[in-house]
């Protein structure tokens, strides 16, 4: 898609400074009072409450979202197809499968372990995915994600029918549909390790933008394109298995956000991967705050809210792309 304008790096600046500030607001938004002034007054009951889950739960939001953006986007540039994400191409529904397998099989097990497994798990769906688009051919741009819908149902039935036969239904909806309410102070530290591989994804970020421009090209300038596809499978795996496991699947948000910067600054994956990362974490920030608020003082997961939203923006692209 060709850039509709440039990003400047002040728009960068306010857009992490509006960020800064729905951060902070969105700390002092929920069932539980807290506020400015009884922090001030060091309120014990409010403290506690601020630091065991309000900071914990806006840290786990940002650092989510981030990280399933920039896992979006680069499997967009290695499939070489902007419909490709984790949630179009049954990276989620393997991870979800491997929590399963995990659980059953490895219940004494630490969250470490299971997370392993989900990304292993994960790696696998993906590689059976992109090993699809190699074998066969598309004249439609759009096949790609339906083959990769279709894909992911399929192990999403699977996923389901052992978990109904297990008793687990229930458990298996925490891991499919992203739930902020129950983050909590030493449950959520892991997405730290997301954030690492993040950062891994932009300093290879030059890499992946030629292995973007297909194997031949990738090889005739010098790039070990096999290598990189690899190391770009294990941070999308990584990243989603870690995700799913500490919040759950957040539908949409690799298949979105990549989509909107990209049509706002082209292709370019060093300068796009901040500006991902950046409007991934505001889009997961928004949801959990419209799910805190339009029922308050329930709440309505973050999954859901992201799935409306989503979905309302992806068939505005899917229009798009036919009209294009």
């Amino acid at each position: 898609m060709p850039p509709v304008g440039g990003v400047q790096p002040w728009h960068l600046g306010v857009a992490l400074a509006v960020l800064a500030v729905a951060g902070t607001a969105s700390l002092f938004v929920g069932v539980s009072s807290v506020t400015p002034g009884a922090l001030l007054r060091a309120d014990e009951e409010q403290v506690l409450l601020f630091f065991a889950s309000r900071l914990p739960r806006l840290a786990a939001i940002l650092l989510s979202g981030a990280a399933m953006s920039v896992a979006g986007l680069i499997m967009q540039h290695l499939a070489r197809n902007r419909f490709v994400a984790p949630s179009t191409a049954g990276t989620v529904e393997s991870a979800s499968l491997g929590i399963l397998v995990a659980t059953l099989f490895f219940t004494g097990a630490p969250l470490v372990g299971k997370m392993a497994i989900a990304v292993l798990f994960a790696l696998a769906g993906t590689a059976v995915f992109l090993g699809l688009l190699r074998r066969i051919t598309f004249r439609d741009v759009l096949l790609v994600p339906l083959v990769g819908l279709m894909f992911g149902g399929v192990i999403r039935a699977l996923t389901t029918f052992v978990a109904y036969r297990f008793d687990l239904l229930q458990t298996l909806g925490s891991w499919t549909t992203a739930d902020y309410s129950g983050v909590l102070r030493g449950r959520y530290e892991l997405l730290w390790l997301a954030l690492a591989v993040t950062a891994v994804a932009y300093v290879y970020a030059d890499r992946f933008t030629v292995a973007g421009m297909g194997r031949e090209v990738a090889v005739n300038l010098g790039l070990s394109y096999e290598r990189v596809l690899n190391l770009g499978l294990a941070i999308v795996a990584t990243v989603t298995g870690v995700v799913v496991v500490v919040v759950g699947a957040i539908p949409f948000l690799g298949l979105i956000v990549p989509n909107l910067v990209t049509m706002a600054m082209g292709d370019h994956l060093r300068r796009a991967v901040p500006v991902t990362a950046l409007a991934g974490a505001g889009f997961v920030l928004a949801c959990d705050v419209v799910g805190r608020l339009i029922r308050h003082p329930y709440e309505i997961p973050v999954g859901t809210v992201a799935g409306v939203a989503g979905s309302g923006i992806f068939l505005v692209l899917l229009l798009r792309s036919r009209e294009a």
